[in-house]
Formats: structure tokens, C-alpha cells, sequence
């Protein structure tokens, strides 16, 4: 069969020299959304945008209060701050452990040593990127004070589970919902689990005001001890009032939005079969749906005689694409800086495997879409097929 001058074009990578698949390069974030521009003049126009308090903060933590069932929300600067203030919350002290998963955000290891208590390593699930709660009891000590569970990639971790373990042997769980805002699990939204939980409001997040973060609470007296070790005279890790202002749109659009992201997760599966060299955790039950910060996959073309990760990466980032690794994880760290009872197989299989497309092409038309699944098509057919005749 022939194959004309246009047809073999459109077959060979932008690697090569050929015209991208997406010309004009990865989808904007964040979004030119009207909405936006009309909080912000709301808040210059009543004048709060420069208050330490104001209406902003308050609507704010009603509505994460609300939707969350948590009676006390901390907004603060960050996230990663978010985390180390539950810690905190939940009496963790100097010498205690904390588990979490060998494979996960670097701020959340480094949170657990910001109060010279130690990390002890546990292995994420073989199906998603999360701890796996069967490892829990041979991870253990008396000196096990907290559990980080982190909802990561699009694959939601077996939180229930989690904190029925927790729960019993009346250790604290933080959930880290920072990846995954709106998400549903069973009749529960993501960051409603254990005794605290957090948002993160960053510059690439879902819902971004730039920088920024909260943490959620069922319990007064860990609302109380966060709340306190950010108290310097003032609020020393606040959320300003602008930031509020900007997130509350982003909220009443989140359910919608994420109805999309996960149309679009769901295009890429059906494109995707054909991608040998990618495999993807999805929700495990029907009561499960994911928001979708990064949609993940782990690389095995390496493995099929294709090429590195880091060439795999490239090929489609010349597409146009913004598609990235994941962590490195933890199974290097030192034992001087953790425990690690358990073999980390999965955990280092995740640091050398996985790779992530950014979520603001899931918001992109079908048009859109559609070239983005050429690229991968056009990076496998590279790579992982033979040449046309």
C-alpha cells in the first residue's frame, strides 16, 4: 500500500523534525476564567484585597467546612505547610514515627523530619500509587504516632481501609486530598478521612490561587495545636483575602469540571489500547470518581525494547505535550533518616516507571483531544512498531 507524502508526515515524531501534534504547545493553566476576574474586582472594590480579615476567608472556610463535613478549616500558605501543621495537630512530637508511603510528594518526608520524628517507609499498592493497607500491621511500632495516606496520579487510595486500621490501634491518619479536590469516594468527598486532612490551593493545582493550602478537622483540639504553632504575634502562614476570593469560583466550577477531566481520562483509555508501552491504575469500584490533577501511567517500553523513560518523555513533550516523571520516591533515603521494614518493590518500580500528563489538556475540546492521542500514537508507532512498507 502507498502511503502519500501527507500520511507519512503526520506518522513520523516532532523529534524528527515534522510539525508537533499540538503546534502551539501545552494547554494554559490557569484558565482565563471570567469568574475570576469578577472576584477579583469584588474584592478591590470592597476594599478587603490588602485586610488581614475579611468576608474572603470567611465564605471560604464555610464552604470547605460544608462540603467536607469538617467543622474546623485552617487555610494557610500552603500545602506542604498543611501537612506539617496536622502533624503537628495531632500531637506528633520529637522521636515518635510516621508512616507513609515509599513512594510520595518529597515535602510530606520532609514534614515528618521538621519535627525530628522519622519517617518509616511502606510500600504503595501494585494497582495505584498509594500505601498498600495490607503492609500496614508489619510496618508497626509503639512508636507509630500518625499514617500520611496520599490520593495520587488519578488513583485514589483504599482510605477506608486505612482508617478502620488507624482507627484501631488509635493512631492519627492524615490525608493528603491535595492531587485529587472533589473527589468522591463512596458517599464521601476526598479530604473528609481520618482525623485531618489537606487542600492544596498551588499554582498547578485544580483549584489555585498561586500558593496556598488548608487543613480540615473534625477535632478541636487539633485545630487548636495547628492553629497555634502558626501563631507568631500574627498569622505567620496565612491565606490572603485575594486568594480566598479567587478559589471560591473555582469551587461552585469543580464538580462540573471534574465531570470533564474524567470525560477526558476516559477518551484517553479508549484511545489508549493500542499504547503497549503504558498501563494505568483506575478506581477500583463503581462508588469511586477521581479528580485528575495528573493522569498517570507506568512505562514499561523499556522493558518491550522500546527506548528510556526520559526519551519516551521527550518524544511527546516535542508533541506538544506537557507530560513529565513522577517522583523519585524513597527507597534510596538513608537509614539514618528512616525505617523501612518492609521491601519497597512497587514503591521503586513507581520512582523509575511513572509518567504524567498534566491536567489542563483533560479540559481541552475534542479537537484538542484528538491530536494530543496522535501524539502518543505517532511516539508508539516510533518506537514500538514497524515501519510501513
Amino acid at each position: 500500500m502507498e502511503v502519500n507524502k501527507e500520511q507519512q508526515s503526520n506518522r513520523i515524531p516532532a523529534m524528527e523534525g515534522e510539525t508537533p501534534a499540538l503546534p502551539a504547545g501545552p494547554v494554559d493553566w490557569p484558565t482565563a476564567d471570567p469568574a475570576i476576574r469578577e472576584a477579583l474586582l469584588a474584592a478591590w472594590s470592597d476594599g478587603s484585597w490588602g485586610t488581614y480579615h475579611g468576608v474572603w476567608i470567611d465564605r471560604l472556610t464555610e464552604r470547605l467546612s460544608r462540603l467536607h463535613a469538617r467543622e474546623y478549616v485552617l487555610p494557610c500558605s500552603s500545602g506542604t505547610y498543611a501537612v506539617e501543621a496536622a502533624l503537628r495537630g495531632v500531637g506528633v512530637k520529637s522521636g515518635d514515627e510516621v508512616v507513609l508511603a515509599g513512594y510520595d510528594f518529597p515535602g510530606n518526608f520532609r514534614a515528618i523530619e521538621q519535627l525530628d520524628a522519622r519517617p518509616v517507609l511502606i510500600d504503595i499498592a501494585a494497582d495505584s500509587w498509594s500505601l498498600d493497607p495490607s503492609l500496614l500491621d508489619r510496618v508497626w511500632s509503639p512508636s507509630v504516632r500518625a499514617v500520611i495516606v496520599s490520593h495520587l496520579h488519578g488513583a485514589l487510595a483504599r482510605v477506608e481501609t486505612i482508617e478502620a486500621w488507624c482507627r484501631a490501634r488509635e493512631i492519627a491518619l492524615v490525608e493528603d486530598a491535595c492531587q485529587v479536590p472533589g473527589a468522591e469516594i463512596g458517599d464521601r468527598l476526598a479530604g473528609s478521612f481520618g482525623d485531618v486532612s489537606v487542600l492544596s490551593f498551588g499554582g498547578s493545582k485544580l483549584l489555585t490561587a498561586g500558593r496556598g493550602g488548608a487543613l480540615l478537622t473534625g477535632r478541636e483540639d487539633v485545630f487548636q495545636r495547628a492553629k497555634i504553632h502558626g501563631h507568631r504575634g500574627n498569622d505567620a502562614f496565612p491565606l490572603s483575602q485575594l486568594q480566598a476570593a479567587v478559589l471560591l469560583p473555582q469551587l461552585d466550577a469543580l464538580e462540573q469540571r471534574n465531570r470533564q477531566r474524567l470525560a477526558a481520562v476516559e477518551f484517553f483509555a479508549r484511545r489508549g489500547v493500542s499504547w503497549s508501552s503504558l498501563t494505568r491504575h483506575v478506581s477500583r469500584a463503581s462508588e469511586e470518581r477521581s479528580s485528575f490533577y495528573k493522569l498517570g501511567w507506568k512505562y514499561t517500553g523499556e522493558m518491550q525494547g522500546g527506548p528510556t523513560r526520559g526519551m519516551f518523555l521527550q518524544s511527546l513533550q516535542a508533541e506538544g505535550l506537557a507530560i513529565d516523571s513522577g517522583f523519585r520516591g524513597f527507597s534510596q533515603r538513608s537509614d539514618r533518616r528512616c525505617r523501612r521494614p518492609v521491601p519497597l518493590p512497587e514503591s521503586e518500580l513507581a520512582a523509575h516507571a511513572t509518567v504524567l500528563l498534566h491536567h489542563p489538556l483533560l479540559l481541552a475540546d475534542e479537537v484538542t483531544l484528538e491530536r494530543a492521542a496522535e501524539a502518543f500514537d505517532k511516539v508508539h508507532a516510533a518506537f514500538f512498531s514497524q515501519p510501513a512498507n
